[in-house]
């Protein structure tokens, strides 16, 4: 079966243009005839059953996975071919449905290229979702705390600041300047790697919009008082980000304005960034970052202020958000041909902990129809202490003990009792995991001998020839497990 080319139809309803030179973007990242993004729909919860793989574990694109409030999930319409973003409220979100629904459309009829724009939703029974455009390039959190490769680069920080703050301008300018806990995970990057807001956040996250999920030491004073959000509570969120890009950490904002005050500038910048940047436009970030973070909301500025502060400091205004953010040519291509799955996407940036996260996730499902053959003289006292060693093998995976593991796994292949694809795909990320890819390589590929209809040990096997420098054979890899999904999912 061919690959589907996910660029192309991607491109159809999405923005090429506005990107990576800020000469289109001095707007403020207004509207934009060149989105060509459909209008707000309501959709049937069998459509979004379906784009998300009945909402399957795999799909989840959370951050904090199943264990987020409201879960996110990767999916794809089957009408257009469209990725998608689904969020799904928990039951005891919006039980008014016509609230739900006439917020829904407000932030609906938002459209720029600043934003991960909402597309729609879906009502049904005690069922809330919004359906908003796929960011395939994570979230600034990632990108600025969890980086594997290399730091965020100080253009690229300065250019998230500029495009948040556009979009926060667009977002007031169409009288929705609330946004409700804006902080490091709203911050998306698209096809392009151009740093986006999330829609998500434009709407109330609770019945009644009160609640504010992270860390009080980083709300804005005026919360702590009366428990509500206004415009300039989201200027002094953005004041926290702002400390984010400039620290590389999260550092409380009573803590950076101390360091502020005492002109104690070293302890506030990321070291990384050591020689990067001049002192000057270090210094004008802590001076715009300080005015947002004002106690008194009336003395910090407003969004288009922040705007014409930041645009000065753009000095890389001709080099792409692709280059910026370190994303190879060659895998951003295979990204944007292949629908990935999540285990596809974490197996071709090479992430070893989304994948351990994923797998941990699917379970034993590789092991579904693979007949167990056990020997005639096999005894039971024999058969329980397999089974225990397994056991201990997959507490010893869960607990990232991989040495543990691989020891475990390779005494329950070496027993002969039972087959398991699964095993030998574990310990293939184990192996991967203490950098031993040869092995990883030859584990996956038993996997798929074992079960040659499970695309886990086709993405696995990827995952190792990356590790080993077989970038070529490891994009060849991907596109057979693209199919082998697209191919089972048509029977």
């Amino acid at each position: 079966m061919a690959t589907r080319c996910f660029y192309f139809s991607f491109c159809g309803w999405s923005t090429k243009s506005n990107d990576t030179h800020l000469s289109d973007l001095e707007k403020g990242g207004g509207e934009s005839e060149k989105l060509k993004l459909p209008v707000f729909k309501e959709y049937k919860l069998e459509q979004l059953r379906a784009a998300t793989n009945g909402f399957s574990v795999e799909n989840i694109v959370s951050e904090h996975g199943e264990k987020a409030p409201n879960v996110v999930y990767k999916g794809m319409l089957e009408d257009d071919d469209r990725l998608i973003a689904v969020k799904r409220f928990n039951r005891s979100a919006w039980p008014d449905t016509r609230q739900f629904l006439d917020e829904a459309k407000a932030v609906g009829q938002l459209r720029s290229p600043r934003l991960a724009n909402l597309l729609g939703c879906c009502y049904e029974g005690n069922e809330r979702l919004l359906v908003a455009e796929f960011m395939p390039h994570e979230t600034l959190s990632k990108h600025l705390f969890h980086w594997e490769s290399q730091p965020l680069k100080w253009a690229m920080r300065l250019r998230v600041a500029l495009y948040l703050a556009q979009a926060l301008d667009y977002c007031s300018s169409k009288g929705r300047a609330l946004y409700h806990d804006l902080n490091a995970y709203r911050v998306l990057f698209d096809q392009e790697c151009n740093p986006r807001l999330s829609s998500f956040g434009l709407m109330k996250n609770s019945r009644d919009g009160k609640s504010y999920s992270t860390n009080l030491a980083f709300t804005p004073p005026e919360y702590m008082r009366t428990g509500r959000v206004i415009a300039e509570s989201v200027i002094y969120s953005f004041g926290t980000i702002l400390l984010d890009l400039l620290s590389g950490k999260h550092i409380p904002p009573s803590h950076a304005l101390d360091l502020i005050k005492g002109k104690n500038f070293q302890m506030l910048t990321d070291s990384c960034l050591e020689g990067h940047f001049s002192n000057d436009d270090g210094t004008e970030l802590v001076r715009i970052a300080s005015r947002c973070l004002q106690y008194e909301p009336r003395e910090r500025p407003n969004a288009k202020s922040v705007v014409a502060s930041l645009t000065p400091l753009q000095k890389q205004t001709d080099v792409s958000s692709l280059v910026l953010l370190g994303i190879g040519k060659e895998a951003t291509a295979t990204t944007e041909m292949l629908n990935l799955s999540p285990l596809g996407d974490a197996c071709s940036r090479m992430d070893l902990t989304a994948i351990h996260e994923i797998l941990e996730k699917i379970g034993y499902s590789g092991d579904e129809g693979v007949t167990d053959e056990l020997s005639f003289q096999m005894w039971t006292s024999q058969l329980h202490d397999t089974l225990n060693g397994k056991k201990h093998g997959d507490n010893a995976f869960r607990a990232k003990d991989f040495t543990t593991a691989i020891e475990c796994y390779t005494n329950f292949i070496e027993s002969g009792t039972m087959v398991s694809p699964t095993i030998y795909v574990r310990r293939c990320l184990s192996y991967l995991m203490i950098n031993k890819a040869q092995e990883a390589l030859g584990d996956a590929m038993q996997a798929q001998v074992i079960n040659p209809e499970w695309s886990t040990a086709l993405y696995l096997q990827a995952a190792a020839l990356f590790s080993l420098g077989m970038d070529k054979d490891g994009h060849e890899m991907l596109k057979d497990a693209v199919s082998l999904d697209l191919e089972t999912k048509g029977n």
